[in-house]
């Protein structure tokens, strides 16, 4: 059985990309220091999130995925694989995307496929979810908004992800905050969210966000690590930090699937509207 020590951040970012980067690196030698082999970022990562989601306000600066400031990435992440967000440049169109980088490159790329709030004004859609190899286990990545809809995780998990990671810069209520940010509803989404696309799916579950303020927005922090049953492991809680965990991935997804195995136990003909079919069950091989 081999253990993998797992990180979540979080931490704010802005536009000052120079400050970003010194506070990525702090937080790499931070979970280096614990041996940390995958390490998830908060969503805008470089260059911050947007100070107006109505597309009004200087947005992020754009980068491209084979740009100088990902392949500095690259050099800071070395052995450890590290997902983090970024506003992805790609012919006339701006995406907000989540790279997974090690020292060796670039090994997924995700562009957010669900936009709130207008956030559309700002960027365009990705169109798929798909899973991908790397040296600590098959991932799938997500971006905020993403969690909100299980088919997300579920396609994930289908394409024989292991562990989801899902970055976000995700707020408190903007319409009825609580004066305790603990105490948010939005907040309890935000973990319920995480809790709940673990254990439908029986993955193991990384939860970066942003921390602190920007513009009108106020993150709930609460990054963590959530195991195959839905619970939390590791938190940071409503303020900045790193949630650490260590598990042995293969052996808590065969123990989670072992009696009620969720993926194995579908029944796609049951819903042909949702789409699948006998190929999936593929990917159910715990």
């Amino acid at each position: 059985m081999t253990s993998l020590r797992m990180a979540a951040a979080a931490a704010a970012f802005d536009r000052d990309l120079d400050g970003d980067f010194a506070r990525i690196e702090g937080i790499i030698e931070q979970a280096r220091a614990q041996g940390v082999g995958l390490l998830a970022l908060p969503e805008a990562c470089l260059g911050g999130y947007l100070a107006d989601l109505g597309g009004g306000a200087e947005g992020p600066p754009p980068l491209t995925l084979d740009g100088a400031e990902i392949k500095r990435l690259t050099k800071l992440a070395g052995d450890m694989v590290v997902v983090a967000g970024y506003c992805e440049h790609d012919g006339d169109r701006l995406y907000n995307s989540a790279v997974c980088v090690n020292g060796d490159g670039v090994l997924g790329n995700h562009r957010k496929v669900h936009q709130p709030l207008s956030e559309d004004a700002s960027y365009g859609a990705g169109q798929s979810f798909a899973a991908f190899d790397t040296p600590v286990g098959r991932l799938g990545t997500m971006i905020c908004y993403d969690k909100a809809f299980p088919e997300s995780a579920r396609t994930l998990a289908l394409d024989g992800a292991e562990i989801g990671v899902c970055i976000s810069a995700w707020p408190g209520s903007r319409t009825n905050p609580a004066a305790d940010l603990a105490e948010d509803r939005w907040k309890r989404r935000f973990d319920l969210f995480d809790r709940a696309r673990a254990l439908e799916n029986q993955i193991v579950w990384l939860s970066a966000n942003q921390s602190g303020t920007f513009g009108a927005l106020r993150f709930v922090a609460s990054a963590k690590v959530v195991d195959p049953g839905g619970e939390i492991i590791s938190d940071t809680g409503v303020t900045e930090g790193l949630a650490v965990a260590e598990l042995d991935v293969t052996h808590a997804l065969e123990t989670a699937r072992r009696s009620m195995g969720h993926l194995r136990d579908r029944r796609p003909e049951a819903y042909p509207g949702l789409g699948g079919g006998e190929e999936e069950l593929a990917a159910t091989r715990y």
